[in-house]
């Protein structure tokens, strides 16, 4: 593929707010990432496992696989059409805000509805409306950076962004298991968070730069062109290695996290008098504290160097590598210090590559729509995910097969981060 040249976006669109403005949308940025994370983690980590386990406890590996591999299919179909068409959209406060308002309130209504859900095929259909609605929220606050913030910017930006995501996990994880025995109620409880923070975001920054900027024309051209244009992005060479790197590191990730609760249920020795879902909140703080660490410290560094590859790189093999230590000794404490690394790698990973994300663009002016398609790396190792795990955990070696499967993958994201050409 011919090498991608990432033109500078026009000040129009990504100009640096003078520096109170810049505090203001990322604080305000930060508090909406963060309850868009604590109720992903939350809800993906505790309450829906738990409610499978409520429903088929015999079955709930291989249910969960289901639900979240199906579910996973409809984030990847929904976040690009939600940056798509909020790149499209046109308002008085931003063609970005109809979405962060309204997309909020209407998923509040589905994780109502989910709570109330005793039966696995409804669940299935629950869950992935809730993926589908979700994903129209993320697509159009994940293009606030790039719609707002300078490249030079960036990496201090996706730090903030990512230190949100880190402290909204453990949040969302932290509510969630308080709710293990009443899971409707903390459904209610992480969407009203999401919610929240939402209407906080859209009532306290202003999208001054894309406000009155011109509806593009009609597209009138045939639908498989429009399909081919949509994933135009991915005939960029920069832009294909960072979606394979991501899609690589993402499902190192998810088959893990997505079966913490059964792991921690079925594979860990737990410490006496300790609930897998204490043990669960347990890592996230742990995680938390080397992601905060890392996340502060590798944004920030990445943008004085001008370097995103190697923070990168290290952090995915870094992620990898550690998920050996639970396969040597499936103990707490090595589960522990496996969470301190992916913590680490975690942070750097989260705040460096959201910058490297965004400097690898082709056109500034679809942003949220090719954002969107990378978004893809994220929702489509989630679709696979749950049932490469469920079959792992069932037939190819049980929990010790997946942590090294999912160290493969850590270790396979890294090195698909080295050929891009446009950024170092």
């Amino acid at each position: 593929m011919p090498e991608m040249n990432v033109a500078e976006p026009a000040p129009a669109v990504a100009a640096t707010p003078r520096r109170a403005g810049f505090r203001r949308l990322m604080i305000n940025l930060g508090i909406a990432v963060g309850g868009l994370s604590a109720l992903y983690t939350g809800a993906g980590s505790v309450l829906l496992p738990q409610q499978i386990e409520d429903i088929d406890r015999p079955h709930k590996v291989a249910v969960l696989g289901l639900v979240g591999g199906v579910s996973a299919a409809f984030a990847l179909v929904f976040n690009p059409i939600g940056g798509a068409l909020s790149d499209r959209t046109r308002s008085r406060l931003g063609r970005r805000a109809p979405w962060l308002l309204g997309v909020p309130l209407a998923l509040l209504v589905v994780l109502a509805w989910v709570g109330q859900i005793r039966t696995v095929p409804v669940l299935l259909a629950g869950w992935c409306a809730a993926q589908a609605v979700a994903n129209l929220y993320q697509a159009p606050l994940t293009a606030v950076i790039p719609d707002r913030v300078a490249r030079r910017r960036r990496g201090g930006a996706a730090a903030v962004t990512g230190v949100a995501m880190v402290l909204g996990g453990v949040a969302g994880v932290g509510i969630a298991s308080l709710f293990t025995a009443h899971v409707a109620w903390g459904y209610l409880a992480l969407g009203l968070l999401m919610a929240a923070a939402a209407m906080s975001f859209v009532r306290n920054t202003a999208d001054a730069s894309s406000a009155h900027t011109p509806r593009p024309p009609r597209d009138t051209r045939k639908v498989s062109a429009r399909l081919a244009d949509f994933l135009s992005a991915l005939r960029h060479w920069d832009f294909a290695c960072v979606f394979a790197s991501r899609a690589a590191s993402i499902m190192g990730y998810f088959l893990i996290v997505g079966y913490e609760l059964y792991i921690l249920t079925d594979y860990i020795a737990l410490p006496g008098g300790m609930r897998p879902a204490q043990g669960i909140t347990v890592l996230a703080a742990i995680a938390a504290v080397g992601s905060l660490l890392a996340a502060a410290i590798a944004g920030p560094l990445s943008d004085r160097l001008n370097r995103r590859k190697p923070f990168v790189f290290i952090s995915s093999a870094v992620a990898g590598a550690g998920c050996v230590l639970p396969v040597l000794s499936p103990t707490f404490g090595a589960v522990e210090l496996y969470a301190a690394f992916a913590g680490l790698a975690f942070g750097t990973y989260l705040s460096v590559d959201a910058a490297l994300v965004t400097l690898v663009l082709p056109r500034q002016e679809d942003a949220a729509r090719d954002l969107g398609v990378l978004n893809m790396a994220n929702a489509g190792p989630q679709v696979l995910a749950p049932l490469f795990a469920a079959l792992i955990i069932g037939h190819l070696g049980g929990y010790r097969m997946l942590f090294i499967l999912g160290g493969c993958c850590g270790i396979a994201g890294a090195i698909a981060v080295l050929p891009v050409r446009s950024v170092r």
